[in-house]
Order: structure tokens, then sequence, then C-alpha cells
């Protein structure tokens, strides 16, 4: 590919600039009290960051300027920016608000320095797939659940509560310095016959952003909660597996169910949990008989054993049922 020119170069890094100033928006608009246009001013910063990056690729417009202008436009935008939106909606003026939001704010700053550090380190090929913690927009918007669940209800409830949102603010901060693995979708790739059904869905989520907005970014927001486990599974899954590394998706199905079907030949079942076959279990709960030391002795001696009358049941035969 040709070298780009320097209008082409400057797209990207303008496309950061407009999701800096769409992410410091968010507070002009809390302070005004008009928090739903502050959640819309968010969720457009984080579309602009899901954007640049990639125009910058498609366009071979990458730069070191560029990456390091993204990085300080999320801590603004994710990390400055909803923290001072929580903070002027719940907290203020209280100093333990503050503190709540500087903590918000000092973990976006932390996570950000993480992910550039880790993109100079090797690591395993499928470690692309993935995020190290929650990413910096995701964290932004999960920050504003509350406020989006308040503003969709109409009403202040449990979830507005100020320790709530203290909680809330201080778990989210938490995810974003943890060590999950969360999905990238910059990896994904669709198939050619899943392009139209993908349209199809595209088009229904544009309607429901546009009819319900914020009932959509909440549902949103906790489908991506939801898909937490379901990473650090696929995550580890291939950590055992290195031959799926580089294959594609429907490879990577085809050496799990080549693993289901060795473990079901080798007998790898799942324990019984404590469950006996009856028959196994009659025997392990049937009291042993008492032995007569009488005939122990007799036995030793050589005397015949006494001779007892067997009973219909001893010998195997059923009783005569009489007319």
């Amino acid at each position: 590919m040709a070298p780009s020119g320097p209008g082409v170069r400057l797209l990207p890094n303008a496309i950061t600039v407009l999701a800096m100033c769409a992410g410091l928006s968010t507070v002009y608009f809390a302070i005004n009290g008009f928090y739903g246009a502050a959640i819309a001013s968010l969720a457009v910063a984080a579309v602009f960051d899901g954007l640049d990056g990639r125009i910058a690729r498609l366009l071979d417009a990458t730069s070191k300027m560029g990456a390091e202008l993204d990085s300080l436009a999320d801590a603004v935008s994710f990390g400055v920016a909803p923290a001072l939106v929580v903070y002027v909606w719940k907290f203020e003026p209280h100093r333990e608000g503050w503190v709540v939001a500087l903590i918000f704010a000092v973990c976006m700053v932390l996570r950000l320095a993480r992910f550039n550090t880790l993109l100079e380190t090797e690591q395993p090929p499928f470690a692309k797939e993935f995020f190290v913690g929650v990413p910096a927009p995701a964290g932004g918007m999960l920050l504003l659940l509350p406020l989006i669940l308040d503003e969709q209800v109409g009403r202040p409830g449990w979830w507005s509560q100020p320790w709530v949102v203290a909680l809330w603010t201080v778990a989210i901060a938490l995810l974003l310095v943890s060590r999950i693995p969360t999905l990238s979708v910059k990896t994904i790739k669709v198939q050619p016959r899943a392009v139209a059904p993908l349209l199809v869905l595209v088009g229904l989520l544009a309607a429901a952003v546009i009819t319900f907005p914020l009932a959509a970014l909440g549902a949103a927001m906790l489908l991506y909660l939801a898909h937490l486990p379901y990473s650090v599974r696929r995550y580890r899954w291939l950590a055992r597996h290195p031959e799926a590394w580089s294959v594609p998706a429907a490879d990577r199905r085809a050496i799990k169910r080549a693993h289901g079907v060795a473990a079901r030949r080798l007998g790898l079942r799942r324990p019984l949990g404590g469950r006996v076959a009856g028959a196994a279990m009659r025997a392990v709960r049937r009291p042993r008989r008492a032995v007569d030391p009488t005939q122990v002795a007799a036995e030793a001696a050589g005397q015949p054993r006494p001779d007892k009358r067997r009973g219909w049941r001893q010998i195997g035969l059923r009783r005569h049922h009489r007319p």
C-alpha cells in the first residue's frame, strides 16, 4: 500500500480529538443537570474511540503520536469525565465521594499504562484476542449504569443510593486493573455466509437504540458483564490447547468436539457423586451375619457341619402358589 498523505494521516487523530471533546462534554452536561445528554455524549465518545484505530490501520496512517494521543484521550474521556459525572450526580459536595471518584480515575490511568506496556511485551498468539481487564470505553460506560437506570425508570431506586453507587464505582475500578481476560472485537472475523444475518442484527440494534436508547444501552452493559465468565473460560481453553492458536473458528470447534469424543472414549466421566449401583449398594448396606463360635470349633476339628434345613429362598426356588 502506498504511503498515506498528510491529510489522510490527520483523519484518525482528528477522530481521536473529537472523542476527547465528546467525553469532556459529559461533564458540562452533568453540571447543568442534563444527565441524558451526558450519557449520550459518552456513548458518542466510545463510538469515536472504536473508529479512530480502525481507520488508521485501514488507511495505513498509524503513528506513534496517534497511539499516545489515543491513550491520553481515553484517560480523559473514560477516566476523568465519568468520575466527575458520578461525583456531580451523587456525591457532591461530600469529600468521601470525591475519594471514590479519584479511585476510579487513578485505576483507569493505571489500566491504560499497563495496556501500553503490554503492546511491547511478547505474548502468546491467542492473547491478541483478549484485553487484560475491562477496556477503557466499556469501563466508562459501566460506571454510568446506575445513572442510566435512574434516567430510564424516571425515579430514584436502590441502585442510586450513594453507598450503592460508591461500591459500584470501586467494583468497576477493580475490573479495570484486574487480570480478567475480556474479548476484543478487533480480532473477530465474520464468515461470508454470516454477513447478511449480521447486517440484519445491526439494523435491529440501531432501531432499538433510536427507539429506546437508555434501555438498549443498559441492556448492552448487562450483556457485557454477563460475557465475562465465557471470556475467562475461552482464554483458559486456548491456553491449554496450542494447536488452536492459529486456526479459524470452525477448526477450533472441531478441535473441541474431538477432545470431547476422546474423553468419552477413554471413559473420563464425571464422578457418580457417591451413587453406587443398586446391587452394590445393597451389598454395602447388607449387615454381616453373626459367626457361631461352636460351629467354627467343629469345623476346625474336622467334624461335619450340622445339617440345617435350607429354605426355598436359599436354594433359589420359588414358592409354589397354590390355587
